[in-house]
C-alpha cells in the first residue's frame, strides 16, 4: 500500500514536495485554504539552486521565464535625472526573472500529469500523532464541515503564518522576526511614462524605495518598501491607504502615483511586514515544515522559491534514501541547514540594498550599483 502525505499549501513549496514525493511512490493530498489556484503575482528570481532542483524534478522545462535580453536599469535622483545602474538581473548569480506565478504555472503541469490530488476550501484544525500513523481533522472554510483522515507524514507547506506550525509547534509569535520593514508588491497595467518598456527603475530614499522590476513579454512589476517600528498599525489601513501616507513627500511624484494606479484596483497584490522565520527544529514526530513556513528568508533574500522547490525536493530524496521516516527528516534538515543560514545571515545586507535604514548606507548602495552599472556597460560594449 503507497504512503500517504499530507501537504497543507499549493504554492510553489507544497506542489514541489508532492511531485517530488509522488515520483518517490507516495500519494499525496494537497489542500489549499483559498477556493481555487492563485494565477499571475510579483516580480521574483530563480537561482540557480532552484533551478538545479527543478531540473532534477524535471519540472523546469515547463518554467516560462522572463528575463528580459536587453534592459537598462536607472537609479533616479531628486531631480529626475537618473543614472544607470545595476539591476536584480545583473547579479553575478544570473537569476532568471519571472513571475511567481510562471512557477506555480510549470508546478501545476505536473501537479496533472502525475494526478496528484487536490482540495480547495480546507484547512486543518487538529493534528494528533499516534505511532506510525497522523490524524488529522480538516476543516471546510465555507461551511465549517469537518472530517477526520490518517495520513503517514504532514508537510506544512502554507507560508509564513502557517497553520500547520501554529497548530504542531506554537504560536507565530515565537518563531517570526520582524525586519523592520513593510513591502507591497504587484503587477503594474502599463509602462511607466517616459521609460522605455524594458527599463528597471530604482527610486529609492533612507527608509523608502520604489523598485519597477522589467520583464520579457510582460508588464513590469512594482515593489514598495519602506521602513516602520511597528507592523501593528500599517495592516489597520488598506495597502493603498498606507503607501500615499509614506510616500506623499516623496521626491518624484508623479512616478510613485503612476504606480499606485496599477494596485487601485488590484486584485493580486502582496501587502505585508517582512520577517524571517527562525527554528530550531523543522520537524517534529511526522509532521515536517518546508519552505516560507519553516525558515522564511523574505522577498529581499531572492532565494524564497529557490529555497522552497529545493526542500521539497531534497525531502523526498530523504525519505526515499532512510526507511525511517524519523532518521530521513533528520538527515533533509542537516543537509538543508547550511544553504538556509547562510541566505538568512545576507538578509539584513540585502534589506538595505533594497530600503536603506539611515542616509549613509543609502549613499554607499548608490555607490555600490553605479560602479555595478558601468562594468555591465563596458561588457556589453
Amino acid at each position: 500500500m503507497k504512503k500517504k502525505v499530507l501537504i497543507v499549501g499549493m504554492g510553489i513549496g507544497g506542489m514541489a514536495t508532492a511531485i517530488a514525493l509522488k515520483k518517490k511512490g507516495w500519494e499525496p493530498l494537497i489542500i489549499e485554504r483559498a477556493t481555487e489556484r492563485r494565477t499571475g503575482g510579483y516580480f521574483i528570481g530563480l537561482q540557480g539552486t532552484g533551478k538545479q532542483a527543478a531540473s532534477k524534478l524535471g519540472v523546469l522545462p515547463d518554467i516560462h521565464t522572463r528575463t528580459p535580453s536587453k534592459s537598462n536599469n536607472w537609479d533616479l535622483l531628486d531631480d529626475g535625472s537618473r543614472i544607470r545602474v545595476a539591476g536584480f538581473a545583473d547579479q553575478l548569480t544570473k537569476p532568471a526573472v519571472l513571475l511567481r506565478g510562471d512557477i506555480e504555472e510549470g508546478l501545476w503541469t505536473h501537479i496533472e500529469k502525475e494526478n496528484i490530488s487536490v482540495k480547495y476550501d480546507l484547512i486543518p484544525i487538529s493534528i494528533q500523532e499516534s505511532g506510525d500513523q497522523v490524524e488529522v481533522t480538516l476543516q471546510k472554510n465555507s461551511d465549517k464541515t469537518q472530517y477526520h483522515e490518517q495520513f503517514d507524514l504532514v508537510v506544512g507547506c502554507d507560508g509564513l503564518r502557517s497553520t500547520v506550525r501554529k497548530i504542531v509547534f506554537g504560536p507565530h509569535e515565537k518563531y517570526l522576526q520582524y525586519m523592520g520593514s513593510m513591502i507591497c508588491a504587484y503587477q503594474l497595467k502599463t509602462g511607466i511614462h517616459h521609460f522605455e518598456e524594458n527599463d528597471g527603475i530604482m527610486l529609492v530614499q533612507p527608509q523608502k524605495s520604489l523598485w519597477i522590476f522589467p520583464l520579457a513579454d510582460h508588464p513590469n512589476t512594482a515593489l514598495f518598501a519602506y521602513r516602520c517600528k511597528d507592523p501593528t498599525d500599517q495592516f489597520k489601513r488598506t495597502a493603498i491607504e498606507n503607501l500615499e501616507h509614506e510616500y506623499k513627500d516623496m521626491p518624484n511624484q508623479a512616478l510613485i502615483q503612476e504606480a499606485l494606479e496599477s494596485l487601485k484596483d488590484s486584485k493580486d497584490y502582496l501587502f505585508d511586514s517582512v520577517n524571517t522565520v527562525n527554528m530550531e527544529k523543522w520537524s517534529k514526530g511526522r509532521v515536517v515544515l518546508v519552505g516560507d513556513s519553516a525558515w522564511c528568508l523574505t522577498l529581499y533574500s531572492g532565494m524564497g522559491a529557490s529555497a522552497a522547490i529545493d526542500g521539497g525536493y531534497e525531502l523526498a530524496e530523504a525519505i526515499s534514501a532512510h526507511e525511517n521516516i524519523h532518521v530521513a527528516l533528520e538527515a533533509w534538515e542537516k543537509k538543508m541547514r547550511p544553504m538556509i543560514k547562510k541566505h538568512r545571515l545576507l538578509v539584513p545586507i540585502k534589506s538595505q540594498v533594497f530600503c536603506p535604514a539611515t542616509p549613509t548606507v543609502s549613499l554607499i548602495r548608490r555607490i555600490l550599483l553605479r560602479i555595478g552599472g558601468r562594468q555591465i556597460v563596458k561588457i556589453n560594449r
